[in-house]
This record gives C-alpha cells, sequence and structure tokens, in this order.
C-alpha cells in the first residue's frame, strides 16, 4: 500500500474505506468475469465458424459427385455459386490435386487461400487459422471430393471470421465504457450501505461527546442493534458502569479526605490561634506544641496510609516475593503487639503453619492492622485467636475476637476507605479509617483476598486467603 493511499485512508471515513474496498474488489471480480465472458464468447465463435464450415463440406461434395469431370468444374460453375449464395462470408477454391493447380476461384480471398495452404497439413484436411492480404482474418477447411468419373478434386473452404472480430470488439469496447460505470454504482451503494450500517457509532460519537461529569448515567441502548455493535454497546455501557462508580468513588473519597484532614487542621488552627491570643508561659506554649505534634503525627499518618492505598492500587511498587512461614510472621505481629495487649487483659493465641510467596513487610502490614483491630474492639481479657492453614493449595489466615461484633449493614463496607463503624471512638484511639483498606490493597496485590464474618454478640472473623498461584511459587522455588 503506498504512502498516499496510507493518508487518503486515514483522512476519510470507514464508509469510504469500505466504498473503495467494494470498488476494488469489485473490479477484479468483473475483471475476471470479464475475461472468461470474452474467452468464452470466442469459443463460442471458433464453434459456430467450424460448424458453418462443416455444414457446407457434404453439399460441396454432393456437387462435386454430380460434376461429369474435373474438365467439366468450370461449366458447372453456377452450381457452385448456388452454393454460396446468402453466404458473402465464405470462399470456395477448386485445385487440382495433382498438380496443385487452381481450377477454379470464386473470390480472390479464395485464391490467397489455395496459396496458403501450406500452413495447413500435409492431407489438407485440417481447419486452420489463417489472415489474407487485405486483412481478413479466415478460417479454412480444406479436402478432397470426387466427380461422377471418380476423378478428385481438391477444395478449400473459407470463412471470413470479420464479423466475428467485430463482435469480439465490441464486447471489449462496451466493458470499457459500461465496467467503470458499473464500478462507481458499485462503490457508490457500498458507501450509502455503509454509511446506513455505521449510524449506530454515529450515537456513539454522539454519545461519547456528551458524556460529562453530571451525565454518566446515560446508556445505549442495544435492542435495535446488530449482534456486532451490541456487543459493543454493552461493553461501551459497561465501561460507563465502571467510570461512573469510580467516579462516585472518586467523589466519596474526595468528601471523606477533606473531612478527615478538616480536623486536624482544625485543631492546629484553633490551639496556635488560642496560644498566640495572649502571652503565654514556656510551659504553656510547649503543652500547645505537644498537642500539635500529635495532630500533625496524625495528619502525617494519614497522608502516609493514602499514598500506600494508591500505590498499591495503581500497582506502581511491585510485591516482592520471599518464602515466608506465616506462623512465624504472625507470631512476630503478636509480640510487637503484647503490650497493648495486655493493657486490656487480652491474649494473642497463634496456631497452625502455612508456607507462602509473599512480600514481607506488606503481609506483616495486614495481620498487624486485622490483630490490632481486633484487640482494640475485643472484649477485655478475651482471646483473639489467629488460625493458620494450608489447604488445596490455598494458605488462609483467620483472625477471631469476641466482641460487639459487626451489624450486617456495615459488613459490605467494612473494607471502604474511610469508613468507620464508630467514628468517634476510632479518631480517640488514633485510627485515621484506612486500616482495612490497606489489608484489601495488599492481598489485591498479592492476587488474594480478606473477608469478615460477623454476628453480633458473638465472634468476628476476618481471613487472609492467598491464592494457589502465590502458595505454588514458593513450591516450585523450594523444590
Amino acid at each position: 500500500m503506498t504512502r498516499p493511499l496510507k493518508r487518503w485512508l486515514a483522512r476519510n471515513s470507514l464508509a469510504s474505506h469500505i466504498a473503495l474496498a467494494s470498488a476494488l474488489f469489485g473490479l477484479i471480480v468483473a475483471g475476471g468475469a470479464v475475461a472468461v465472458a470474452f474467452w468464452a464468447l470466442a469459443q463460442q465463435l471458433e464453434a459456430r465458424s467450424t460448424a458453418e464450415l462443416e455444414s457446407k463440406r457434404e453439399p460441396l461434395k454432393h456437387v462435386l459427385a454430380e460434376i461429369p469431370s474435373r474438365q467439366a468444374v468450370l461449366q458447372n460453375r453456377h452450381r457452385f455459386d448456388d452454393l454460396l449464395i446468402g453466404h458473402d462470408d465464405l470462399h470456395l477454391a477448386l485445385v487440382d490435386p495433382s498438380s496443385g493447380q487452381a481450377i477454379a476461384s470464386f473470390s480472390p480471398v479464395a485464391l490467397q487461400s489455395v496459396a496458403a495452404r501450406d500452413a495447413g497439413s500435409e492431407d489438407g484436411t485440417t481447419i486452420r487459422v489463417w489472415s489474407a492480404l487485405g486483412g481478413e482474418r479466415l478460417r479454412t477447411i480444406g479436402g478432397t471430393g470426387l466427380t461422377a468419373n471418380g476423378e478428385s478434386v481438391g477444395y478449400y473452404l473459407s470463412l471470413d471470421r470479420r464479423r466475428d472480430s467485430r463482435l469480439l470488439t465490441g464486447f471489449v469496447k462496451a466493458t470499457i465504457v459500461v465496467l467503470p460505470l458499473l464500478l462507481l454504482v458499485v462503490a457508490l451503494g457500498a458507501w450509502l450501505i455503509a454509511r446506513a450500517a455505521l449510524s449506530p457509532l454515529r450515537r456513539f460519537n454522539r454519545l461519547a461527546a456528551s458524556i460529562g461529569a453530571q451525565s454518566l448515567g446515560q446508556r445505549l441502548s442495544s435492542t435495535t442493534l446488530p449482534t456486532e455493535l451490541a456487543e459493543l454497546a454493552t461493553e461501551f455501557n459497561g465501561m460507563l458502569d465502571r467510570i461512573n462508580e469510580g467516579y462516585k468513588r472518586l467523589q466519596e473519597f474526595s468528601g471523606n479526605l477533606a473531612h478527615e484532614m478538616r480536623t486536624p487542621v482544625a485543631t492546629l488552627l484553633g490551639r496556635t490561634q488560642v496560644a498566640m491570643s495572649q502571652m503565654r508561659s514556656a510551659e504553656d506554649l510547649q503543652g500547645v506544641l505537644e498537642g500539635n505534634i500529635e495532630e500533625l503525627e496524625r495528619l502525617s499518618l494519614l497522608i502516609s496510609d493514602m499514598l500506600f492505598i494508591a500505590s498499591a492500587d495503581a500497582q506502581e511498587n511491585p510485591t516482592h516475593g520471599e518464602h515466608l512461614e506465616l506462623a512465624d510472621e504472625t507470631q512476630r505481629v503478636a509480640d510487637y503487639l503484647s503490650l497493648i495487649a495486655e493493657e486490656r487483659g487480652i491474649t494473642v493465641a497463634v496456631k497452625g503453619t502455612a508456607e507462602v510467596t509473599a512480600d514481607r513487610l506488606l503481609v506483616q502490614r495486614a495481620i498487624t492492622n486485622l490483630v490490632s483491630n481486633a484487640i482494640r474492639h475485643a472484649y477485655s481479657n478475651s482471646t483473639v485467636s489467629v488460625v493458620i492453614a494450608q489447604e488445596d493449595g490455598n494458605a488462609t489466615l483467620k483472625v477471631t475476637n469476641k466482641g460487639d461484633g459487626i451489624a450486617p449493614a456495615h459488613l459490605e463496607r467494612i473494607f471502604d476507605r474511610f469508613y468507620r463503624i464508630d467514628s468517634g471512638r476510632a479518631r480517640r484511639d488514633g485510627g485515621t479509617g484506612l486500616g482495612l483498606a490497606i489489608v484489601r490493597s495488599i492481598m489485591s496485590s498479592h492476587g488474594g483476598s480478606v473477608m469478615v464474618r460477623s454476628s453480633q454478640g458473638g465472634e468476628t472473623t476476618f481471613t487472609l486467603t492467598f491464592p494457589v498461584t502465590v502458595v505454588a511459587r514458593q513450591a516450585v522455588a523450594k523444590h
């Protein structure tokens, strides 16, 4: 494909592409059809000329048989003229087979057929094609007949093919005139059909152009579309659904983030303004600064958690897989949180074992978030149990505590960012509302999942599931 054609295709519509392709395809098909038709017509004309010559052979032999002798041929010339009446394109020459001299010639062209007889076969019976001096193209059949006394007379019966040539020439000329017009009609028809068939795409274009922040609820109807475009409309509507859902989540996230950041910023601003409203002692200013540091640490933690979730969702920081024993990692977390647990009389019990290939720091952070969350919401003087198991290639880690439980209405949103069942208590405990959202992001980055099951006034269990592929990788590395 040449560069100008590529540029033309790039600048023009799909309907124009289809019209051009249809015209080119039509040219190939029509050209092939014309070539076959020309060949078939030529063969038919050849067969007709042969049949016409053959049809005159027997009457010619019959006339020769009725002539007394070879010398009487010229006296019976009228009988041969009668044989050729109505056939201006037939030419007859009679010769003496022994000498090759012409006995009678009924046209100048016929005499030339005698001179050109060497172009035929030796027996002179083969049908041959030759050109006369005037440019006429002739087809000649030769042979030998017997007079009444048994003398041999050679004959050359020729058929002028000029009418056949004119017919073939007219066919070619008509094709040259009609074929471009036919291809133009085909291209125009293909363009109109393609333009009508592609009208749903223009609806797609108008809908895409009208989509905005306030119109994400618009959808394409696929009931009147062909199968291919119906599938495209379904996928397009699915894309709009995902964009709409993501936009709503982004709006909700932006509102929550602004709300979460407003509280520590307002606190910092209020304390600072109060401290500066009048002269303060060094001790008072130090107390204000210490309080500001706490708020700044909370704000810094919030920003750090948000950056972590954003990075995990975008998969900007790939996980570094290494062989881990979940029981060992969980025990390290339990030891790290032991002081917090002892303050409330809570015991952390770790049971079971399982091996996975995962990022050590991320797995530790996920376990820390779940265990610290379980300690924070467990009844005093109770036990938080962590049960680890490996079954059917899946490694699971279940963190269970006894507490007030989680209402069913909260279970579906418990892993959403900034979602808190008791926002006041969470802020007093220093939480940001992102702990469980971080756990979900960590498990997603490992191809795993996190689930929760709870009964009010009973047990709440969070389950981390590492998939078969993660567990399988470590098995292969181990061997």
